[in-house]
């Protein structure tokens, strides 16, 4: 009953947010992703959701464990038949699940078995006591928030039976090391899928010279109102100095009264389709990830806006939290910025030279091929220990 209401509160904070259509597609396809045909393998994925977050961490690691030929299946954690998998696969891992009674009975079935289970996370919200730095948290319904209320999968985390876990980041996998766990950082990877159709996004692209300098941010989620307003203040200089920027905002964003001024050089959309979204990074010139600094939510986040944009070819000004501190050659495929200072010296860097953007989009782009595809996927202690608990089992 808890999780039902939970899914009623997350559906109906969908449609407020993306409307009766496109919210509602989006709840249709949570609710036919709990019919997913799920065949016999070595590695069962059991998500809690199907937004992003199960994309890169379940369909992607999956995509990526193919190509090193394992046998990988996906499924929801509400799948009716959830418990008759224990017996199907060899190894478990556990993305963002509540503990209900039907994944209980499958754990309990799992233990019994001697198999394997990996916990696995991209970021903080199995831990209760960090959600005061969520700035999501505090705009919940009610129903949403149960939820969060023990820490998405937490009690998964803390069983002694689970050795092992995997997550995106060197700040993530320190904080898991913290309950005595072994842990694997898989970083997230962008899919075949995605890179085909970015070539053929830059495949047909315009060599057009334009006079506008478009900045864009893509929010994801609606956890990040705190994050862009770090930067209001820069975009306030940025834009008032330079009447030829444009800002490009896609995602749920409230934002600040104090930009309304800048309306007419401002255009914000919806949340899209993974095929839009590229196109629609495409269409910017600079990619901007503002973060709040110190913030562990932030902190925790993975470089992935950095290496989608960097797949169209455009250079991405982040906030120089660790993940993107390691991600990004300074200077060389794109920028971090510590302060306002730099954001605006390194915006300002970009938007007066189109050769630079050019030459740090290109080799943003050999970037994100080299090191975020799951074709060039490279991570050979986890492919090992996957094995060998594999041949253990058989």
């Amino acid at each position: 009953m808890k999780l039902l209401l939970i899914k009623v509160g997350k559906a109906i904070k969908t449609i407020q947010r993306d409307g009766i259509l496109k919210g509602g597609k989006r709840v249709f396809s949570a609710f036919f992703a709990l019919f997913r045909f799920v065949g016999k393998g070595d590695i069962l994925f059991v998500t809690g959701g199907v937004g992003d977050s199960a994309r890169y961490r379940t369909h992607h690691v999956a995509e990526e464990l193919e190509m090193q030929n394992f046998k990988c299946s996906i499924t929801v954690q509400d799948n009716p038949l959830l418990a008759t998998y224990a017996d199907k696969f060899q190894i478990f891992v556990f993305h963002r699940v509540l503990l209900t009674p039907s994944v209980k009975k499958l754990i309990e079935k799992i233990k019994a078995q001697g198999k394997k289970i990996i916990f696995e996370t991209d970021d903080l919200v199995y831990d209760s006591k960090y959600l005061q730095h969520m700035d999501y948290f505090k705009v919940m319904n009610s129903l949403e928030r149960k939820l969060y209320e023990n820490g998405v999968g937490g009690e998964i985390l803390v069983d002694p039976y689970v050795k092992v876990c995997t997550t995106t980041t060197t700040f993530l996998a320190e904080k898991l090391r913290e309950h005595g766990k072994k842990v694997f950082i898989v970083p997230n990877r962008l899919s075949k899928k995605d890179v085909k159709i970015a070539n053929e996004i830059i495949s047909h692209q315009s060599s057009v010279i334009k006079n506008t300098v478009r900045l864009g941010y893509f929010s994801g989620t609606l956890s990040h109102n705190k994050d862009f307003a770090t930067i209001t203040d820069v975009l306030m200089f940025i834009m008032e100095k330079n009447e030829n920027v444009e800002l490009f905002l896609v995602g749920p964003l409230d934002l600040e009264n104090k930009l309304n001024k800048f309306g007419a050089r401002i255009k914000q959309l919806p949340y899209v389709k993974r095929e839009k979204h590229f196109v629609n990074l495409a269409a910017v010139d600079i990619n901007i990830v503002p973060l709040e600094m110190g913030n562990p939510f932030c902190e925790s986040k993975s470089e992935l806006k950095f290496f989608e944009a960097a797949i169209v070819g455009v250079p991405t000004v982040a906030a120089a939290t660790q993940p993107f501190f390691e991600a990004i050659v300074d200077g060389v495929d794109g920028f971090v910025a510590n302060d306002s200072e730099q954001w605006i010296e390194k915006l300002e860097k970009l938007i007066n030279s189109s050769e630079l953007r050019k030459s740090m989009g290109e080799k943003a782009r050999e970037k994100a091929f080299e090191k975020y595809t799951t074709t060039n996927a490279s991570n050979e202690e986890y492919y090992e220990y996957l094995r060998s608990k594999i041949k253990i089992n058989v």
